[in-house]
């Protein structure tokens, strides 16, 4: 009776898509866009580009609770408070480009106020995953409501779109605004009017 081999044979010890590594993945990428990963300049992309990745994306690992753990303080002020161009950078879910500018966010507190620095973190929360920008304000202003029942929140998001600039219709010049009102940034037009009129002042 033949012993069979022990050793597993080339074409069982290929990695498969599941259980390839990124950095393999990645590797079989510049593969297959007709480069080499073995030369030189490549040979450690791959690695940097996991470690590059797990960077922009880690807003899938966070929560806005364990960000805002802390900082929520309760102060008897209700005029509007607001925080302005604050840099951003996300990344086109459509496309996997990326989109970047400044946000402005502004509430009005109902007996609560957050940490000015927890601001940026709560829009790096959301950013950093595979967005659209859209999605990405709404998320923003959503947070800070379900975090300090605000009497309002008004979020705005001015970006540029590397999808829109280096492919596609290629216009350099391009830019996109999208807004999220909540409360009175909504229901009151003297409100939204202030909010719009102290972001407007920066030009």
């Amino acid at each position: 009776m033949t012993k069979k081999s022990s050793k597993p044979s080339a074409e069982s010890s290929t990695p498969t898509l599941a259980s390839a590594s990124l950095q393999q993945i990645y590797a079989e990428l510049l593969t297959r866009i007709g480069e080499d990963p073995s030369r030189d300049g490549l040979l450690n992309t791959p690695k940097r580009m996991e470690k590059s990745m797990a960077f922009l994306t880690q807003g899938y690992t966070q929560s806005i609770d364990a960000v805002l753990h802390g900082a929520l303080f309760d102060v008897h002020y209700d005029e509007m408070v607001i925080v302005k161009e604050i840099e951003f950078y996300s990344q086109c879910e459509h496309h996997l480009l990326p989109f970047f500018g400044r946000a402005h966010v502004a509430y009005v507190p109902n007996g609560k106020v957050i940490g000015l620095s927890k601001i940026p973190r709560i829009i790096d929360v959301f950013a950093r995953r595979l967005q659209v920008q859209e999605r990405l304000t709404q998320q923003i202003a959503k947070a800070i409501e379900d975090a300090i029942q605000p009497q309002g929140v008004g979020v705005i998001v001015e970006a540029q779109h590397l999808c829109m600039m280096m492919r596609g219709v290629e216009k350099q010049g391009s830019s996109t605004v999208t807004s999220a009102m909540l409360g009175v940034f909504k229901s009151q037009q003297q409100t939204r009017n202030e909010f719009l009129s102290l972001v407007e002042r920066r030009r």
